[in-house]
């Protein structure tokens, strides 16, 4: 509760002396109130938490001196001014004992008017003043208390701890209790290369009581953290530094941020060497090619030459033109411009597109090319065109780091949890530890042998790990160690593998009708959905059900259905609605959708049409009509 800073409480067994100092008190402007006993007296403190109590010692029930010492014992009503007052105890040793009682000041019958004013207004203005103290020191608290830099006080020149704020334990990963009991603690946790100079700036505290530092502690996480520390002096009246005051910031994010520059410094000028020597590369065949073609050779040799001119322009020129799509496409993945044209892709047409890609380079080093694909046909959702370039790229990439005459080895494999495997192996160069943490990044380039130029711009395998991603998977790098060659990883989320088919074992998947074909069922009448759903299932149709029309897309997504048969009559869900937003969704866009419905006008089929169903069915919809909308 907040004090009533006019409001003073008389309390006096007398009337007259009461009424008197009454009088005084509310001519000086004061409001005022007044109690006969102690007992009264403590209630009305309670109540009203005046700014000062006018207290007489001699009272009927509890003495001025307990009435006074309970006041201040109380912590709601501590800060109540007392002035203690006696026309009876007016000693040296009577002031002494109220004093000592708590009173703020005593005064000894007679009082004259103006001096009860002025020491009642002496007690205003100090309580006055302790208040704002009070309350600048709880703001500063609130501030230091309440900020992620670490707020230090300390005593010149002994180096005392004075205060410490809260975020020192967040940044040092130690207790408040043990820098009170050791203030030197802190240095504990610097960095062993850092901790003798900061060591020294505290043994000069007397004489340089200010500096500008940055250095290393180890948090309590246990890795290093980079801080900056700021020394204040803090003088007194006379100029003197009596204390210091110190601000310790984390600076690691900063310090992290300017490595990462440093190293994308680094990295931009060594891709402009790596682009000057990849440019020049193709250049210099090209200029002699060309001299070649006007050379003025006769017969046979001639067309030979010119014929062998040829081909190597149109190599190297596929090789420029290779290195400038590379870099068209890392500037489309910056700017979100990549846009996949996705459908259902078959994994082994990818491999085979990409072997055609990268095969020349792979002739050309007599490497020993080894595809392992599964005897089921793997179904990936994607972008044909960009997986293949994603695999022609590894492929590339192993060719390239496989010495003359190595082993490559490509295979497809299924994965837990509805996923495919695509690794490409080779027993090149291999890759260092410390390289495989930023074989992705952008312009990143793998160490090779001193007898070797680095090839290529370092952007492939960035380009391949950002396409990869756009398809839901991730791209991996593992290697055994230099010289023991490197395994990349494609993981893609599967659509569906399918099991051979030849013979009659084809004919008779042809005649069980639903050849595994997935169906999603969605109607509110469980019984006819569940009937429907083993109908279908009888006749080879893979189905899932759901009666909750809030689930189909979380469904679609899990199940990867290739129809969902919708009613869209569903209680409080608008099925039209329902269809734009399946047909809106690029994962789900590609799945038929079949309306089935007890609406069947043709204003009811015109508006199924618009919302983007494939076929519509009106109930009970017979079998034929069933697995003709199903198949399309």
């Amino acid at each position: 509760m907040k004090a009533n800073s006019t409001l003073i409480l008389n309390v006096d067994d007398n009337d007259g002396a009461r009424y008197a100092k009454n009088r005084i008190l509310q001519a000086a402007g004061f409001e005022v109130v007044e109690a006969a006993n102690g007992t009264d007296a403590l209630e009305m403190v309670k109540r009203l938490n005046p700014a000062l109590v006018l207290l007489d010692v001699k009272l009927p029930d509890i003495n001025g001196i307990e009435v006074c010492r309970r006041i201040k014992a109380n912590p709601d009503s501590s800060m109540v001014l007392v002035l203690q007052t006696s026309a009876a105890l007016t000693g040296r040793a009577d002031k002494i004992r109220g004093l000592e009682g708590g009173a703020d000041n005593y005064l000894a019958a007679p009082i004259e008017a103006d001096e009860l004013i002025a020491n009642v207004n002496a007690l205003l203005r100090m309580h006055q003043t302790q208040v704002e103290l009070r309350d600048s020191e709880e703001r500063f608290r609130q501030i230091t208390d309440n900020i992620d830099d670490v707020f230090w006080m300390f005593a010149v020149p002994d180096g005392s701890l004075v205060y410490v704020s809260p975020a020192y334990v967040e940044i040092w990963g130690s207790s408040l209790e043990l820098l009170r009991e050791r203030p030197e603690a802190w240095l504990d946790a610097v960095h062993p290369d850092d901790r003798e100079r900061l060591a020294q700036r505290w043994r000069d505290l007397a004489q340089v009581p200010h500096y500008d530092d940055e250095f290393r502690v180890f948090g309590p996480d246990g890795r290093t953290r980079w801080v900056r520390d700021r020394l204040f002096a803090v003088r007194n009246a006379r100029g003197e530094v009596y204390r210091v005051a110190r601000v310790t910031s984390d600076i690691t994010a900063r310090k992290e941020m300017e490595a990462l520059l440093r190293a994308a410094d680094r990295n931009k000028n060594q891709f402009l060497a790596t682009l000057a020597h990849e440019l020049r590369n193709p250049l210099s065949p090209i200029r002699n090619a060309a001299a070649l073609l006007g050379a003025g050779a006769d017969g046979g040799s001639a067309a030979e030459h010119q014929a062998r001119a040829r081909e190597v322009i149109m190599r190297q020129v596929d090789h420029l033109a290779h290195l400038v799509d590379d870099l068209l496409d890392v500037a489309r993945i910056s700017e979100g411009k990549i846009v996949l044209r996705t459908e259902e892709v078959d994994l082994g047409a990818v491999i085979q597109q990409a072997i055609e890609t990268a095969g020349p380079l792979i002739a050309v080093r007599g490497h020993h090319l080894d595809v392992r694909l599964p005897e089921q046909q793997v179904w990936v959702m994607g972008d044909p065109v960009r997986l293949a370039q994603s695999v022609g790229n590894l492929l590339h990439n192993a060719a390239k780091f496989t010495p003359q005459g190595g082993r490559i080895e490509v295979a497809v494999s299924l994965a837990p949890e509805q996923r495919v495997q695509i690794a490409v192996r080779d027993n090149g160069i291999g890759i260092a530890d410390d390289n495989l943490a930023r074989i992705f990044t952008m312009f990143a380039q793998v160490d090779v042998p001193p007898d070797r130029a680095p090839e290529g711009l370092g952007i492939g395998l960035s380009l391949v790990s950002h396409l990869i991603e756009l398809h839901g998977g991730r791209l991996a790098a593992a290697s055994p160690g230099i010289g023991l060659g490197s395994i990349f990883t494609v993981e893609l989320p599967l659509l569906r593998a399918s099991a051979p088919a030849a013979g009659q074992e084809q004919a008779a998947q042809a005649d069980a009708g639903g050849s595994g074909l997935r169906v999603l069922l969605v109607d509110d009448n469980v019984d006819a959905m569940e009937m429907m759903g083993f109908l279908l299932a009888e006749m080879g149709y893979v189905t899932s059900t759901t009666s909750d029309a809030s689930q189909i897309e979380e469904l679609a997504l899990r199940h990867r259905p290739q129809v969902i048969v919708l009613d869209i009559g569903l209680p409080g869900v608008d099925g039209y609605q329902v269809a734009r937003r399946i047909k809106s969704n690029p994962a789900l866009a590609h799945i038929r959708l079949v309306a089935h419905t007890g609406y069947g006008s043709p204003e009811d089929r015109r508006r199924a049409m618009e919302a983007g169903f494939d076929a519509h069915l009106v109930k009970p919809a017979e079998l034929p009509d069933l697995e003709r909308a199903l198949k399309g």
